[in-house]
């Protein structure tokens, strides 16, 4: 079945649930169209808005709401959603122990031909860095309807990490997602713990690596923080590759090296973005230029290895 636009799945879940629930609110920054939800003021009303190019300004409107018990969901682009307004999220939701989901969309090379200055590869581990928030990168579309309905019932500052188009289907509507990760692949000599775009690429590894008579495991990590506890007993005591669509530092391999600091019996080697900013280019030709690609995951695995 062919995937549903990331953009949609936000649109359809803030129209399914804006009008049973007059405490949600919507917040724009000059993208209502760009996220499909420039529809959503017919049904909204004053719960929607737009705020323009001011993100700022938008989590403070945010905190506002919540204040006054509104449950807020905020969007924009990646950077914009995380570094440039990283101080008014820090203390006006996180500090002040507001309510609010954060979604940053066109996470990574998904930015494509919006060049390096929208090309977010740090958002993750800036709001790793804020006490007690919920960080989230989604995978496919089923996933990511999933992570909004929690949202519904969970306290505090959460961030959805996303891209905008169409994934590449992954799960199916009857698929568990309350752990914060999904066991995919068994593997009894190495396990690859990938998030959002990178699940799909690492399942074409672990294939290759399959026919190579390397036994690979997979888990698609989505909750990036906090991590569940139970994932140890999963990943101890074998190699684990991380792979992320994001800088090495601060996401998804930094969150896995930290979980395992103390155990010598888990090596961990990271997959993503090093000491690079982002650039102008096509999603494909992107993610072989920062060595994202299947073949990335399987080499680097086969090295790991010693294969």
């Amino acid at each position: 079945m062919t995937a549903k636009e990331m953009r949609l799945v936000y649109r359809d879940f803030l129209a399914e649930h804006g009008s049973a629930n007059e405490k949600l609110a919507v917040l724009e920054a000059d993208l209502s169209s760009s996220m499909a939800t420039n529809k959503l003021p017919e049904q909204y009303g004053k719960r929607y808005v737009n705020v323009g190019i001011m993100e700022a300004e938008m989590m403070g409107v945010a905190a506002g709401l919540s204040v006054l018990g509104y449950k807020p969901y905020i969007h924009t682009f990646g950077p914009f959603a995380s570094r440039r307004v990283f101080d008014q999220v820090f203390l006006s939701l996180g500090y002040a122990q507001l309510d609010a989901t954060i979604v940053g969309s066109d996470a990574g090379v998904s930015a494509e031909m919006n060049g390096g200055t929208h090309m977010p590869f740090e958002d993750m581990g800036l709001m790793r860095l804020i006490p007690q928030a919920t960080v989230y990168e989604v995978s496919d579309d089923i996933q990511f309807k999933a992570v909004l309905e929690q949202t519904l019932d969970s306290k505090g500052l959460k961030y959805i990490r996303t891209i905008r188009k169409a994934p590449q289907r992954l799960y199916t509507e009857d698929q568990d997602f309350s752990n914060g990760y999904c066991k995919l692949r068994e593997g009894s000599d190495v396990t690859i713990v990938a998030s959002g775009i990178m699940v799909a690429e690492a399942i074409k590894a672990a294939d290759a690596l399959a026919e190579q008579g390397i036994s690979a495991g997979l888990v698609d990590l989505f909750r990036i923080k906090p991590i569940a506890e139970d994932l140890r007993a999963i990943l101890s005591g074998k190699p684990v590759i991380t792979a992320e669509n994001h800088n090495q530092s601060g996401g998804l391999g930094s969150a896995i090296t930290e979980f395992f600091s103390e155990d010598s019996t888990t090596p961990v080697r990271r997959i993503g973005v090093h000491e690079r900013f982002g650039q102008v280019g096509q999603q494909a030709y992107l993610m072989k230029e920062y060595g994202l690609t299947a073949e990335n995951i399987t080499q680097e695995t086969q090295d790991f290895l010693g294969k």
